[in-house]
């Protein structure tokens, strides 16, 4: 019997996928505790439309970040650090920072987003890699002063 997963299910399918099963399996497990449906006409019609409607909203998703992303690389954050003596910052900017430092600037951006090895410890500008989307990596200039 072939059947369309509504859900991941471990070992066996992911959601959306077409797949033979046995008659027994299908009915009294995955039907029957909503993991999939029979593979019938109107439900690969539902499907075609469920994929269309995720591509689009994918494509919405993608040519927002793309205006995001060219809004923040124009963006220069600026942090005022203490320094010590040959101009050793005290301290450093860390991600944390970084985040707070754009929800001010206007831009609500999820902490995982923000890509940095390590903090930024050292006067100049830095260039750090924010992950808007798949595939859609903006530079953000930080600029660190005394």
């Amino acid at each position: 019997m072939k059947v369309i997963f509504l859900k991941d299910l471990k070992n066996q399918g992911k959601k959306g996928q077409i797949k033979e099963v046995k008659d027994g399996y299908a009915e009294n497990f995955l039907i029957k505790k909503g993991y999939a449906v029979i593979a019938s006409g109107s439900n690969l019609a539902k499907l075609e439309e469920e994929k269309k409607n995720q591509a689009l909203l994918e494509e919405k998703k993608k040519k927002e970040a793309l205006a995001l992303k060219e809004k923040l690389e124009k963006e220069v954050l600026t942090f005022t650090v203490k320094t010590g003596e040959q101009d050793k910052v005290f301290g450093s900017v860390s991600i944390k920072q970084i985040k707070e430092a754009l929800s001010k600037a206007g831009y609500q951006l999820e902490k995982s987003a923000i890509q940095m090895e390590s903090s930024l410890a050292t006067l100049g500008f830095h260039t750090i890699m924010i992950e808007l989307y798949k595939g859609v990596l903006a530079k953000v200039k930080v600029h660190l002063v005394k």
